[in-house]
């Protein structure tokens, strides 16, 4: 009986794939408005966020969780990047910070939360996670050089721009260091690890992750694309609309994958993949995006306090959470709590 069902879920589900070539084609010929293609975009990530959890979790039969969820945060993080760069060519420097923020605090407390809270008690790489936790906890303290002198004056000054490009490298050189050394242990962890032959064959999981992402960008830049119009129907403000909800939309494929993994036992390779999601943005989508926005505006590492705040607390909370390397539920319940303490003062806060 729970098979039937579970194959007739994964049935609807590869039949809504079909959402995401159909709300690139009525972006593209303008058929519909922005209300219903920001509805549309919405549902199309779910089948997606489906998809990439599946490929992950066979790709991770042949890897090991610790690689398996670093893929995974690749692949889901593509389209941020990318989305990111859009922003700012636009000039949409303030969104861009308070996504980036709003990312990594998603990761850390709303997906890693709805992961223990749904998953089964277990254990987790704990040298992995705070590998990860620490680099967030760095790029946050790296920051605070071009985020203070923002405090007073114009925030978008070039003189904070310049200044953000010595830490942006040094940040990019910590990450690439960083990631190289976790990769390496993860290959030493599972060296001696026979794949598992009960998944899809590996060339066919890297083939689906990488389809499944590229159609996740499209659909993520017309969703983004219609954010302004929802939050000018919502009466919202840009900053709560970046901070929240272009942050849980541009994080939704880690979202499902994690929670789906979770609730079928894998809870360490759930929990790799916002830990490793949440990493690479601090530690590589933040000084990339800084870098290549001197071929348009240059973009300032000027994070306002709430944004540095949130950032701090994601990186410390679940350090504290899974200091015993165990998951459990409360501790889900707690990043929940804290995280829905970081929308309130998002809404609070309103833009700059």
């Amino acid at each position: 009986m729970r098979r039937a069902g579970a194959n007739i879920v994964n049935g609807v589900l590869l039949t809504l794939l079909l959402l995401a070539p159909l709300v690139v084609v009525l972006d593209r010929l303008g058929a519909v408005g922005d209300l219903t293609l920001f509805v549309l975009a919405g549902a199309a990530l779910i089948p997606l966020s489906w998809l990439i959890g599946e490929a992950t979790d066979n790709l991770a039969r042949h890897t090991g969780p610790g690689i398996g969820g670093f893929l995974n945060a690749t692949f889901g993080n593509a389209p941020e990047l990318i989305i990111a760069i859009i922003a700012v060519s636009g000039g949409l420097t303030a969104i861009v910070r308070a996504s980036l923020v709003g990312s990594i605090a998603g990761n850390l407390l709303l997906v890693l939360g709805f992961t223990l809270l749904f998953g089964q008690a277990g254990v987790i790489d704990r040298r992995s996670a705070y590998i990860s936790l620490g680099l967030v906890g760095f790029t946050t303290l790296l920051v605070l050089v071009a985020a203070v002198p923002g405090f007073h004056g114009d925030s978008e000054r070039r003189s904070l721009a310049e200044l953000s490009l010595p830490a942006a490298i040094l940040l990019l050189i910590v990450c690439v260091t960083v990631t190289r050394y976790a990769l390496r242990r993860q290959r030493q962890l599972h060296r001696f690890t026979e794949p598992d032959g009960t998944g899809w064959p590996l060339p066919a999981a890297l083939v689906v992750l990488g389809v499944a992402t590229v159609a996740t960008a499209f659909v993520s830049e017309t969703l983004v694309g219609t954010l302004r119009t929802f939050a000018y129907r919502a009466h919202l403000s840009e900053f709560f609309v970046a901070v929240v909800i272009v942050a849980i939309i541009g994080n939704a494929t880690e979202h499902g994958s994690a929670v789906l993994l979770a609730r079928r036992g894998r809870i360490k390779l759930a929990t790799e993949i916002p830990l490793a999601s949440s990493a690479q943005i601090a530690g590589l989508v933040i000084p990339l995006v800084a870098l290549i926005s001197w071929g348009f505006k240059p973009l300032a590492l000027s994070f306002r306090p709430v944004e540095l705040v949130a950032m701090g607390a994601a990186a410390v909370l679940p350090a504290l959470v899974l200091r015993t390397g165990r998951t459990t539920r409360l501790s889900g319940v707690i990043l929940l709590a804290a995280y829905s303490v970081l929308a309130g003062a998002s809404y609070l806060s309103g833009d700059r």
